[in-house]
């Protein structure tokens, strides 16, 4: 069965936010940082590009990604001192044109702020064909800009990421990747035109839809 990377959790009330359930859970544990880059096959695997193979060397070059949406462009500055092997996968799925064509699925406006996106399906249960553990938990905070992994608990990350268009309060579960240097304002735009609350008030499939048409990597 497929798992939904919809594994945010409400700062409040520690309700995570899925398809199939509202019953309340303990907040993951931070996990330990990653020992080295590896990248195990896992289903599912959408739009199948390969599985990377980490390269220490490509991976330490700054690099920043340019996403050419629908609403209009966002740019993120690449943490690759701090999540290599985030970034590594990340840019290895954007020059393998994974994204491309693909939308952001998921809005949330109430308690947490988040632009959801990176699943080929648009259901929030897509994958790239590999998962790879959590990193840069330590002190994790989730300010406007910031660039995280979803997931579906700790040491499952795959190609679905989400945008924090507003100051949110999340437990440290969820390996910030970047800082948005450009297009804030169009995430913010996204977010004011609302969601359809189709998993409750406040939490659905954004209204202005958020087509990704490529990811442009260039030097950081």
């Amino acid at each position: 069965m497929r798992r939904k990377h919809w594994a945010l959790l409400l700062a409040a009330t520690v309700v995570p936010l899925t398809l199939s359930t509202t019953a309340h859970a303990a907040a993951p544990a931070p996990a330990a940082p990653a020992a080295d880059c590896t990248y195990t096959p896992t289903p599912p695997a959408d739009n199948f590009k390969g599985i990377p193979v980490f390269d220490a060397v490509k991976a330490a070059k700054p690099f920043k990604a340019t996403l050419r949406t629908k609403q209009g462009d966002i740019t993120f500055k690449a943490l690759t001192d701090k999540a290599p092997c985030t970034t590594f996968s990340f840019r290895f799925l954007a020059e393998h044109d994974y994204f491309d064509k693909s939308h952001c699925h998921r809005l949330t406006t109430q308690r947490i702020f988040v632009l959801q996106c990176g699943d080929p399906t648009g259901t929030g249960s897509g994958g790239p064909g590999y998962s790879f553990p959590d990193e840069n938990l330590t002190g994790a905070t989730y300010p406007a800009g910031t660039v995280a992994m979803a997931n579906a608990g700790p040491n499952t990350n795959g190609s679905q990421f989400f945008f924090v268009w507003k100051d949110t309060k999340l437990s440290p579960a969820y390996t910030p990747f970047g800082q948005v240097t450009g297009g804030l304002d169009v995430l913010q735009r996204i977010a004011a035109a609302g969601e359809d609350d189709q998993n409750g008030p406040g939490d659905g499939y954004p209204a202005l839809r958020t087509d990704i048409r490529n990811v442009k990597i260039s030097k950081g």
